[in-house]
């Protein structure tokens, strides 16, 4: 029986192997900003730094989800938030490509239940409301938002954040996912070759979501209630892919 990841990586036409890339100017980069700097054979490296008090890492290797072709930059940080608060940003083409699978594996009854390998942020797309693009007119077209509470996700895009994903300038077509669960802040993104200047532009935009969601997690109260899946769809732990190592 074909499984949810199998019908995502058929619908994006399957990975292709990884290149070999020359990451020689991360180092000094790395280096300059005072980050950490680790490679990682064969595959690419990781880089760690702090914001304030929060500890980040950003990861560029080959993909760890269906959706995302070769290789993948990955950024994430333990923020601390409420286990309760599950939610995710993703560009609107990615969300159409999934819905699709969706209805494909399930609701045409090829299969009647999402196990724990199924991506987190896909079974978000089923278990909680989609936040009115009416509340993020600036993003509309170019991105969906769904959370366990809207209340949340609504705060932390107003402002700064907002602002900062409506200024990445990228392929409409490219997979850009944020989300946060767990606690956990995580960014993850397409990018062939680990170039200097885009790889800045992603960690300045997930710095942003760090200081967003810092002030949030201090002024939202812990009285809202968060939206629970039913049966299948409820949530469960991260793979431990997405756990800092």
């Amino acid at each position: 029986m074909a499984s949810m990841l199998d019908g995502l990586k058929r619908l994006l036409g399957g990975s292709p192997p990884a290149p070999q890339q020359d990451w020689d100017e991360v180092a000094p980069w790395a280096e300059r900003r005072e980050f950490g700097f680790r490679s990682v054979p064969g595959e690419g490296f990781v880089v760690d730094g702090r914001l304030g008090s929060k500890p980040w890492r950003l990861e560029w290797g080959p993909s760890q989800r269906p959706y995302i072709l070769g290789q993948e930059l990955r950024l994430r940080s333990e923020l601390g938030l409420s286990p309760d608060l599950q939610l995710v940003v993703m560009n609107r083409s990615l969300q159409e490509q999934m819905e699709k699978t969706v209805f494909d594996q399930y609701v045409e009854g090829v299969q009647t239940r999402i196990d724990n390998q199924t991506p987190p942020e896909m079974r978000w797309l089923v278990m909680f409301p989609k936040l009115p693009g009416s509340a993020v007119p600036e993003l509309r077209e170019r991105f969906v938002a769904h959370a366990s509470i809207n209340e949340w996700l609504q705060s932390w895009l107003q402002g700064p954040l907002t602002e900062a994903l409506a200024a990445q300038r990228v392929d409409a077509a490219a997979p850009v996912v944020l989300m946060i669960g767990r606690g956990r802040l995580m960014l993850r993104t397409a990018l062939a070759a680990p170039e200097i200047v885009p790889m800045e532009r992603w960690l300045r935009l997930f710095e942003t979501a760090i200081r967003e969601a810092q002030r949030v997690g201090s002024e939202v109260t812990a009285s809202l209630t968060p939206h629970t899946g039913d049966g299948p769809w409820s949530a469960s732990a991260l793979p431990d892919s997405d756990r800092l190592k």
